[in-house]
């Protein structure tokens, strides 16, 4: 059974905003934040929401999953892969995730607000403490800018005010990259818990919010660090049962690939939900059954059908399961747990950056910064390119891509597609395709399902919730198309 850094639930709901009213407020803030061990666990109810079940780990992630171009959603997450919006059973589950990434963003500051406040924690644990809140009030952030737009700017000035205008991009992004940089400058190089944040993991959240506003050159140079830090590494593998045991499956404590990682446990309510959205209650490869949510055609997918048999990636992410349109069809194995009790007692940990999310980030970052790919940026695509095949990742092998086969042009395409191969079912490829803008995601959807994608599926709605009671919204605030 995995060390969980989290505690019980009545932790969380300690930081919830309706259960902090008048005295029973005062008193925890007076009585809780005063202790490293008291601010700690403030500090864990805030990765709460990032790992809930109809957050990133769960439904949340369930809903990206339908957006891409090597699968599609099933059931009612089928209207999804219709890339025209959002319908009625859809927004609940995006109003949820707005919720949840608020309450993380809350429970932070809480833990920004009070901390230096505490009468009994040295001012080394509050700096951390602190920083690690700032981490997780960027992510949450990061998560609502790139789904939403610009949002509510929420922050340790303003938990009293429940009326607070949707900010632009721009602001929100800066919060964000001030939150980092003092996570990047005060988190400590090593975690005291597995799956706590550090300070290569705000340098990973910093590359991919550069690489996200094209700041190429700073993306860069954020991935550079973390790849010549020496701390992280491939796992290698030799056949493809070895992602599942050695990389992603429900028994991996950690590994050498870690950077940050939300954690799991086979326990009800502490497992990753997401697994169960995968799979069919035949195929035994989810305890508790599976919801078969997405699939995808070796036939009638491009990817699929176009993707080399010889990559080990392509029979350890899916197999071959009739759902009852054909012999072709087949469903997600990334996350698999046999064993799991629940739907959300999965023990499949949820990979947020991996070493191989960093390789192939500097690899298109260091082409775009420049005037095409370098040896470097050609060496990091293949090293994940060889641990694919089964080589060793940091050893020449005859699987190599060449440099002078590439162009600037054809360099992005191909790290474009490895990244497409490599992240399968982490809920990243949407946004992966957003962010080389709407021209770019539009073509790759259309030539991988021929369908066109609505400039209203682009972005989430603000909740109506948030509508009707923040009134320094309006009806204009809204996202087009809802």
């Amino acid at each position: 059974m995995k060390k969980i850094l989290f505690l019980p639930l009545i932790l969380s709901l300690l930081s919830c905003e309706d259960v902090l009213v008048e005295k029973p407020k005062a008193v925890a803030v007076e009585t809780f934040y005063n202790t490293a061990n008291e601010v700690e666990a403030a500090v864990n109810a805030a990765y709460a929401q990032l790992r809930a079940n109809n957050g990133i780990t769960g439904q949340l992630g369930a809903q990206l999953e339908a957006y891409t171009d090597y699968s599609y959603g099933r059931g009612s997450y089928q209207v999804l892969s219709d890339f025209q919006g959002l319908n009625s059973t859809n927004i609940p589950r995006t109003d949820d995730g707005w919720r949840l990434f608020y309450l993380c963003i809350r429970n932070a500051n809480l833990v920004i607000q009070n901390a230096p406040k505490g009468s009994s924690i040295s001012p080394a644990d509050v700096t951390k403490y602190v920083a690690e809140a700032k981490y997780l009030r960027a992510f949450a952030y990061f998560w609502l800018v790139r789904n939403w737009g610009g949002v509510p700017i929420r922050t340790e000035a303003t938990l009293s005010e429940p009326n607070v205008k949707r900010n632009t991009v721009e602001e929100v992004y800066t919060l964000i990259l001030s939150d980092l940089k003092e996570a990047e400058a005060n988190l400590p190089d090593k975690g005291t818990q597995v799956g706590r944040t550090t300070k290569w993991a705000a340098k990973a959240v910093l590359a991919e919010v550069y690489f996200t506003r094209n700041q190429y050159a700073e993306a860069r140079d954020k991935a550079d660090e973390i790849i010549k830090s020496g701390k992280f590494s491939l796992v290698p593998v030799t056949v493809a049962a070895d992602f599942d045991s050695k990389v992603f499956g429900p028994t991996v404590v950690t590994s050498t690939e870690e950077i940050w990682y939300l954690k799991a446990t086979r326990q009800g309510g502490q497992g990753m939900y997401l697994a169960m959205f995968a799979h069919h209650p035949g195929s035994r490869l989810h305890g508790a059954g599976g919801f078969y949510a997405h699939y995808s055609d070796t036939q009638s997918n491009p990817v699929q059908k176009t993707w080399d048999e010889k990559d080990l990636r392509k029979t350890a992410f899916w197999y071959s399961w009739d759902i009852g349109l054909g012999k072709n069809s087949i469903l997600c194995k990334k996350f698999s747990d046999p064993v799991a009790a629940t739907s959300d007692g999965a023990g499949n940990d949820f990979p947020i950056y991996r070493y191989a999310d960093m390789l192939l980030l500097y690899a298109e970052a260091a082409s775009r910064a420049g005037t095409g790919p370098t040896a470097a940026a050609m060496e990091a695509l293949n090293q994940v390119h060889r641990r694919a095949y089964g080589k060793v990742p940091t050893v020449a092998s005859d699987v190599d891509f060449k440099l002078a086969d590439y162009t600037a042009t054809t360099f992005h395409e191909l790290v474009l597609k490895e990244r497409g191969y490599e992240t399968q079912y982490e809920a990243k490829r949407w946004l992966d395709l957003k962010r080389l803008g709407t021209a770019k995601l539009k073509e790759v959807i259309k030539t991988a399902t021929g369908k066109d994608v609505a400039d209203k599926h682009l972005f989430w709605p603000i909740p109506v919730s948030e509508l009707n009671y923040n009134t320094a919204l309006t009806a204009t605030d809204q996202n087009p198309g809802y």
